[in-house]
């Protein structure tokens, strides 16, 4: 039995803070659920001083509300500056980080700002911890709605190993209770689903199943500059990465919850 720790969750509403927040509280520790309704601004720093008391690892599950470069990379900024200064106030032992595999390797959009995002933690005076996910199963239907003109949906050319979003909620709960150490503080892990999927074909599978009668078709940006790496792999995970299913199919076959890790429990 791990001894508890008091825990905050940051974004605790959003689609992977809430499992973090599940999946803590099932484990015994006391969670601190941090979110706007709840009272907690992370970019006007309202609130954080009181749900930092005695904390000892902050999970940040933020995500930006807008695709767009320069507002994600504002958002992010802003939110992990008042976590780190509250944090090292308060004193927060760790953070804890979710950020996308392949945000490196791009020079636009959203993965961008997760990379501004990832640097202002590990910059921070609170030691941080960055976990690099695949995209989630729960986002295919997110992008199938941004897509949709009419009666179809359109989709980038997108090669990506899919995960759930519980799976990455459970390595993110790990490494917030496990044993920290300073030799780890710089090392980037990553988790991916089991097998790498093409976009189209998981959208199509997803409006097959829920009967939606939208087709779905691949359309390419040439004005995008990042898309020949979406087309090509960027946003797959590298040799060290946790694999850890359920595949997309069996995610939508199940009660969407996951099934054990396949593959090395590097991040876990």
């Amino acid at each position: 039995m791990e001894a508890s720790k008091r825990i905050a969750v940051a974004v605790a509403t959003g689609r992977v803070g809430r499992h973090v927040v599940d999946l803590l509280e099932a484990r015994g520790h006391d969670v601190v659920a941090m979110s706007r309704s709840g009272g907690v601004d992370l970019v006007t720093g309202e609130g954080l001083a009181d749900a930092l008391t005695d904390v000892e690892v902050v999970v940040d599950a933020a995500t930006g509300n807008s695709p767009d470069r320069d507002e994600a990379t504002e958002f992010f900024v802003a939110a992990t500056r008042n976590l780190q200064e509250a944090g090292e106030r308060a004193g927060v032992q760790r953070m804890v980080v979710v950020s996308i595999i392949g945000a490196d390797r791009f020079s636009g959009g959203y993965q961008a700002a997760k990379i501004a995002h990832e640097q202002a933690m590990q910059a921070g005076p609170v030691p941080a911890r960055i976990l690099r996910a695949a995209q989630f199963h729960e986002f295919v239907e997110e992008l199938m709605l941004w897509g949709r003109q009419g009666d179809v949906s359109y989709l980038p050319r997108m090669r990506t190993q899919l995960v759930a979003a519980r799976t990455v909620a459970q390595a993110l709960a790990t490494l917030a209770t496990g044993a920290a150490s300073e030799s780890q503080s710089d090392e980037i892990l990553e988790i991916a689903g089991p097998r790498a999927e093409n976009l189209v074909e998981m959208a199509s599978l997803l409006a097959a199943r829920r009967g939606d009668p939208a087709r779905v078709e691949e359309a390419s940006d040439q004005s995008d500059p990042d898309a020949e790496l979406l087309a090509n792999g960027a946003l797959l995970p590298g040799p060290n990465a946790v694999l850890a299913g359920p595949t997309f199919a069996d995610w939508l076959d199940s009660d969407n919850e996951p099934a054990g890790p396949v593959g090395s429990a590097t991040a876990a």
